[in-house]
């Protein structure tokens, strides 16, 4: 239930931060806290600052809404003893991983800046796949019930 917990609080933050970006990105915030150096606006402007006509931020909203529900969903006392939350958050996390990394390239060999928001979303879902699998390896060498 711990590992649960922990990806329920770091898919919490990559909520945030990604709704953040998504906000900037349509307009409501007006201007990007990242250190000064104008990256953040940089990569947020940039044509790969959407995806299939989103922008990526909308999608690390939805990624990380969809990680908090099924983790905390997966506290509940029916899913206590139940791997597949745990499962699930592996396989989603996953997904996200590999999103990330192909926007991290891009950032940094297309685009040659790189935003610091992102970075700490790419870091947020690579913990939370580290953590999730820790949970379901947790349940395989468990004893059954």
């Amino acid at each position: 239930m711990r590992h649960r917990m922990t990806v329920a609080v770091l898919a919490l933050l990559g909520l945030l931060a990604s709704l953040y970006l998504w906000l900037y990105k349509l307009g409501v915030v007006g201007s990007l806290v990242c250190g000064g150096s104008g990256a953040c606006e940089r990569v947020q402007n940039s044509p790969y600052s959407q995806f299939l006509g989103v922008p990526v931020a909308a999608f690390g909203v939805a990624g990380f809404a969809a990680l908090l529900a099924v983790a905390l969903a997966g506290l509940g006392a029916r899913w206590e003893t139940n791997a597949a939350p745990s499962r699930l958050l592996a396989a989603m996390s996953g997904v996200g991983v590999l999103f990330a990394a192909y926007l991290t390239y891009l950032e940094i060999a297309v685009i040659h800046d790189v935003c610091r928001w992102c970075a700490f979303c790419a870091l947020l879902i690579t913990a939370i796949l580290v953590v999730a699998l820790l949970g379901a390896r947790s349940f395989s060498r468990s004893p059954a019930p």
